[in-house]
């Protein structure tokens, strides 16, 4: 499509666009009495209006039922995560009884870790790639220390080559192979948070287990954002948040993902609790653990049913809609921010460096910008003049067009903050 740096052409584009009327579906911030043009889903979502719909419903049950709600609320409590697996399913391509919500998405990482991370005195490094989230990070090396290995002898990172913002796919192959026998575990974020690259899963996952590795994926920055297809890529494990992309509040729980082929293993370890019991005969009170057949077998604890009703609320919104609806403006309403960007850039003769892959295949709903020759003070005046964004040290910020609630009209008008943001030094 050939872009234009109109008004006209973005109120165009927006008269066009499926997804437009589900911008009024959300509750924007404002800021000089203007709605925002809000960047920062890849951070956290904005407020369905729908949420507090079903936050309402719960409320009600648990003023007027008390503990009753647990069986004869509308939408009971003791089975209500049940409600998330035929959606969910489908948006993370898995079946079913491969995917369930518990917990918060480094607990979840954490947890899958004590099942798929067993370390021999042969086989005990994980692979992971370099500058991942920090909290990623931290979960390595405890993991590690905890089975009583160093760091640095145990984790291994993928650089990046110099000069280079990215990971090239053939030095994270080599890697795994260079690894060899000695890998128990690849574990990998499917989109890096920084500079918004999208890895290879279904090629990183079938490498991994040529070489007999587990493989998993921490998708805080995919899920309802990429088109996954977890059960096909034959992924062992995987975990995300849902208060990116999926909008359900911040901190809120998170879902996780494990493989069929895993659930009638006896011999896999994992920390149980009641409500990973037998559903049938959990309120037995038993004394021996007797797992869900499925990923429900994983958890632990009952469920936060507050924390899951806004979750629920944006699930049937993604289910109504479909990724690939999502999918075809997120490609879209990116390429035609990337555009705005470079027009910009030369208007002012400025530098911007997009350092996100230019490949669509490589990237989702997120440009990570490096700001030559400006700073902190560009991203402040961005703030004070309804842009949210995200900034990131050195001198990046990171901009998500997210196809629920961004217009292209939207990006137009950012363009032309920008400009004058850098314009008035």
């Amino acid at each position: 499509m050939d872009f234009k740096n109109t008004l006209e052409f973005a109120q165009k584009l927006d008269t066009q666009d499926s997804l437009h009327k589900y911008q009024y579906e959300f509750i924007f911030p404002k800021i000089n009495n203007e709605k925002v043009i809000y960047f920062t889903g890849n951070s956290l979502g904005l407020q369905p209006k729908r949420a507090k719909k079903y936050i309402d419903e719960v409320m009600n049950d648990w003023a007027n039922l008390a503990v009753e709600g647990h069986f004869y609320a509308e939408k009971p409590w003791w089975d209500y995560h049940e409600r998330f697996a035929n959606p969910l399913s489908r948006l993370v391509g898995a079946l079913p009884s491969e995917v369930t919500v518990m917990n918060t998405l480094t607990v979840n990482l954490h947890l899958l870790m004590v099942s798929f991370y067993r370390p021999t005195a042969k086989r005990f490094k994980i692979i992971c790639e370099e500058k991942a989230f920090p909290s990623d990070q931290y979960m390595f090396q405890s993991q590690v220390h905890f089975h009583g290995y160093k760091p640095e002898d145990a984790i291994v990172e993928i650089k990046r080559r110099d000069g280079e913002h990215n990971i090239r796919l053939e030095d994270i192959l080599s890697k795994i192979e260079e690894v060899g026998e000695e890998l128990a575990l690849i574990l990998i974020g499917g989109v890096n948070y920084y500079t918004g690259q999208v890895f290879d899963m279904k090629t990183i996952t079938e490498v991994g287990h040529k070489q007999g590795a587990y493989v998993g994926w921490d998708l805080a920055h995919a899920t309802g954002n990429i088109k996954l297809e977890l059960h096909d890529w034959n992924v062992d494990f995987a975990a995300w948040c849902s208060y990116k992309y999926m909008n359900s509040g911040p901190g809120n729980a998170s879902g996780c993902f494990v493989h069929e082929k895993h659930h009638n293993n006896k011999e896999l370890p994992r920390f149980a609790g009641w409500w990973g019991h037998n559903k049938e005969r959990r309120f037995k009170m038993e004394p021996v653990f007797d797992p869900v057949q499925g990923a429900g077998g994983w958890q632990i604890s009952n469920l936060p049913i507050l924390s899951l009703a806004p979750y629920l609320a944006s699930v049937e919104m993604f289910d109504e809609i479909g990724m690939d609806q999502l999918i075809e403006k997120r490609d879209l309403i990116t390429s035609y921010l990337e555009f705005i960007l470079n027009e910009i850039s030369k208007e002012v003769q400025g530098s911007f460096e997009i350092i996100t892959p230019a490949n669509s295949s490589e990237r989702a709903c997120q440009l990570s910008v490096f700001l030559h020759g400006e700073g902190r003070r560009l991203f402040d005046y961005l703030m004070k003049n309804g842009v949210i964004t995200d900034w990131r040290e050195p001198n990046v910020i990171r901009l998500a067009p997210v196809p629920l609630y961004t217009s292209y009209e939207d990006m137009f008008h950012f363009g032309q903050i920008l400009k004058r943001g850098i314009l008035d030094k």
